[in-house]
């Protein structure tokens, strides 16, 4: 049988491979020596704490609230404990200085835990305008204008006193307008103010103003002038107050020029 010779058979070679190794690859690390992928990333997200903060960082970030509250805390005990001493505080009631000149005249009547004291014994009495008379006692007006009387103080028409009902002390005040038709260097005029007491047969001088020199220019001219007096006495009962001026016919016509008060304090 004769060999075609186009198609010659596939040659095969022996290659000599030396020893032989293991079918592991070089230079490989076994994937058995890493964890799983699922497992380092468990791992991962325990060591960083809850999402991601580190459990020494959330410590010190609620320490820090922990005080903030404690601060506002504080303070709220200090607001309450100063309100509450304020609370109990005795409210003090200032009399403003414009009060001083009604309080002189008799107009102003203080008042006790907030209800006015209608009874307090006080009274003011103004000028009476004189024509013919003219004593050196005083007489007023008891009942005109602003003037009054009350708390048992009586005013006394035959004499021009006012009479008191109840021991104390007492603000007692009056106040003079004279005019000197002549003035002149001379001129000079006292306004006295006193009270008569059972068990005494003179008069007891509570106060006195002696006036002179006081129409330095014009001399010749009409000139008007005036005197105040005020101060605090004890009274008894039933004792009765005076005023006498010493030239009563020069008294003005004005009967807010004039007055005469007094009232327990």
């Amino acid at each position: 049988m004769s060999r075609d010779q186009s198609y010659p058979l596939p040659q095969v070679f022996l290659v000599d491979g030396g020893p032989q190794h293991s079918a592991q690859p070089p230079n490989l690390v076994p994937c058995w020596s890493f964890p799983p992928a699922q497992e380092r990333m468990r791992s991962r997200g325990k060591s960083r704490g809850c999402m991601g903060i580190s459990p020494s960082l959330a410590l010190i970030v609620l320490f820090l609230f922990l005080l903030v509250f404690a601060a506002l805390g504080f303070e709220a005990y200090q607001i309450m404990n100063i309100q509450a001493e304020l609370r109990s505080m005795p409210q003090v009631e200032s009399e403003a200085e414009f009060n001083a000149p009604q309080k002189q005249i008799g107009l102003y009547q203080p008042e006790s835990n907030g209800k006015e004291r209608a009874d307090r014994p006080a009274a003011h009495v103004i000028g009476r305008i004189e024509k013919e008379i003219f004593h050196q006692t005083l007489r007023w007006e008891p009942k005109t204008g602003q003037a009054f009387t009350s708390g048992g103080v009586a005013y006394r028409i035959e004499d021009g006193s006012l009479q008191v009902n109840e021991t104390g002390l007492y603000h007692i005040y009056s106040r003079v307008e004279l005019i000197f038709n002549d003035c002149s260097a001379t001129s000079s005029f006292d306004h006295i103010v006193f009270v008569r007491r059972s068990g005494h047969s003179s008069p007891l001088t509570l106060m006195k103003a002696h006036r002179v020199g006081f129409c330095t220019q014009k001399l010749g001219h009409p000139w008007t002038t005036e005197n105040f007096l005020g101060s605090v006495h004890q009274l008894k009962k039933y004792d009765k107050v005076f005023v006498n001026v010493s030239h009563p016919k020069f008294l003005s016509h004005s009967h807010y020029g004039n007055f005469f008060g007094l009232y327990k304090i």
